[in-house]
């Protein structure tokens, strides 16, 4: 490891690991290691920068300083006591503590997080007579604690908010898919980017925004405020301002077709809003229509349908019904496209009378979903059973 490189940590959600590990190996990060949502590398400060800016797939990015054994609170809170806090923010700074907690040493993570804040905010009043104060919503530095049985890491939070949180979406339904999740989608797809790529039922456009920004080089986080690292002592402006220039040099202004399709004329109007919102309003076209009645563009390419899973849906509507006419369109209407498809909804896939392979592990939310896709042919293949066969086999 070079003088200047350090260990990063990037969070991500479950399923995304390895397309998260493809972008970081593409921006230059080395000694990549995927783990359980997280992907850990190496790289200098202008990685840490470039990672923030243009990751599609992560949530954070953390910087590890310290790893210690803990056995209960008092060791964790003479730890974390002994850092030298000094080097990192000023008695004037603020910090805010998260915890995560894999132990059976420890009951509370919201407890470790008071001790790991008190053990900081005491060596600074020991050292000026004075303590730092807690903002939990936009502190200089966000601390970051990691427990896993007996084992302590700490960690600084270079992100500040959610790195999902893209700052173009003001308009959205219930329970709209995450930014992060949606990217992870369409890279998981293998969509080549320059094919046309459909999201049918596109809501308030999440899917087909960060399609956009992945087919014309947008860095996803280009517009964003502020980022955590921003706040630190030894922030380089300078360096910075380079790495934002010359990401933004290379975004693409032409490229493919790109549409989303909504039967509901008020969310259709939300999707644009949001388009416009990202500044992505010339690159895609919402249309309001059934995606029976959706008309392919000439070119066949790659599709992605959230569709509605049964859990908010009305006693007298047919989930079955729903997943049964999104087969059929599929096989009368998008011959020669590769589909995909999310749901939690196992037994609502069956409708589609397809079989889907490979059938990827994803979590919308807290709902354990499976991404399906499904290859559309051109002509008959009656002896592929992906075609004219029965239900996809169980999860």
């Amino acid at each position: 490891m070079a003088e200047d490189e350090f260990e990063m940590i990037a969070q991500t959600l479950y399923g995304l690991e390895d397309v998260l590990a493809k972008e970081l190996a593409d921006l230059g990060a080395t000694s990549i290691t995927t783990h359980n949502r997280a992907v850990r590398f190496t790289g200098d400060t202008a990685l840490l920068y470039k990672a923030n800016l243009c990751l599609h797939t992560a949530l954070r990015i953390l910087v590890p300083i310290a790893s210690f054994h803990v056995r209960d609170e008092h060791e964790l809170y003479g730890a974390i006591h002994d850092m030298p806090w000094e080097d990192f923010m000023e008695v004037q700074d603020t910090l805010a503590v998260h915890c995560s907690l894999n132990s059976e040493l420890f009951g509370h993570s919201q407890y470790l997080a008071l001790k790991t804040k008190d053990a900081v905010c005491d060596r600074f009043r020991e050292k000026t007579g004075q303590r730092p104060s807690v903002d939990v919503e936009l502190p200089t530095l966000r601390i970051f604690l990691h427990v896993h049985g007996d084992r302590c890491t700490v960690s600084l939070d270079s992100s500040g908010n959610s790195l999902h949180e893209r700052g173009y979406r003001d308009q959205t339904n219930i329970a709209p898919i995450n930014e992060v999740l949606a990217a992870g989608m369409v890279l998981l797809s293998g969509w080549d980017q320059r094919s046309p790529f459909v999201d049918p039922m596109c809501g308030s456009g999440t899917v087909v925004i960060e399609a956009s920004m992945l087919a014309y080089g947008i860095p996803p986080n280009h517009d964003r405020a502020q980022f955590g690292f921003e706040r630190w002592m030894d922030f380089d402006q300078a360096l910075w301002e380079r790495i934002h220039t010359e990401a933004m040099a290379k975004v693409k202004t032409e490229g493919p077709v790109i549409m989303g399709g909504e039967i509901s004329p008020n969310v259709a109007r939300k999707a644009i809003a949001n388009t416009h919102n990202a500044g992505l309003e010339h690159m895609i076209t919402i249309t309001t229509s059934a995606f029976a009645d959706l008309k392919a563009p000439d070119d066949p390419g790659v599709l992605i349908l959230n569709p509605p899973y049964g859990e908010r849906m009305d006693k007298d509507e047919d989930i079955h019904a729903l997943y049964r006419m999104i087969g059929d369109t599929l096989k009368k209407n998008w011959a020669g496209w590769t589909a995909w498809v999310i749901t939690s909804n196992m037994e609502a896939a069956k409708s589609i009378k397809l079989t889907p392979k490979p059938k990827i592990r994803l979590y919308n939310g807290a709902l354990d979903c499976r991404f399906l896709r499904y290859e559309l042919y051109v002509g008959s293949r009656k002896r592929d059973p992906g075609v004219e066969g029965g239900p996809p086999d169980g999860a």
